[in-house]
């Protein structure tokens, strides 16, 4: 981590959290990128995953999320991690459930720092935890008929 000095802009936010959720519409990037807006900030990172057409040499028509009831919870604790570690002035994380085409935005984390490479390491930080220890589960549907769960944790 870079080197803080004494300007309260360079210090993370007292608040940073600004946005957590799972849901069941589509996502907004102009939302997330709102709601890390901080003029303290000289970077941000925004992370966007989306359905892909392939996944392990098959080809891919659709997927469905779904979630465990405390995922909310564990996304937050993940969030707090990332907040605790880097000097963060603003942070989001959306994460649809439901079904879901190519191409459709899946999840989106963004964050924002003094500096641009804090702003890229706690946003890799925040998908990759994201990713491993909250309880969302992708059931992928490809075209020869086959069917796959993917545990996210």
């Amino acid at each position: 981590m870079a080197p803080m000095n004494d300007h309260p802009g360079e210090q993370a936010a007292q608040e940073p959290i600004k946005l957590l959720a799972i849901r069941e519409t589509d996502l907004s990037l102009d939302e997330i990128f709102r709601a890390v807006g901080d003029d303290a900030s000289g970077g941000t990172a925004l992370f966007v995953g989306t359905v892909r057409n392939h996944d392990g040499g098959a080809d891919v028509d659709a997927l469905g999320y779904s979630c465990h009831p405390s995922a909310e919870a564990e996304m937050r604790r993940v969030a707090e991690k990332v907040v605790a570690e880097y000097p963060v002035r603003a942070l989001a994380a959306v994460h649809r459930i439901g079904d879901l085409r190519v191409g459709d935005l899946a999840v989106v984390v963004a964050v924002s720092c003094p500096h641009r490479g804090e702003a890229f390491e706690a946003c890799r930080k925040l998908i990759d935890d994201l990713k491993h220890e909250v309880p969302i589960w992708k059931h992928q549907k490809f075209s020869d008929g086959t069917e796959e769960w993917v545990g996210a944790c």
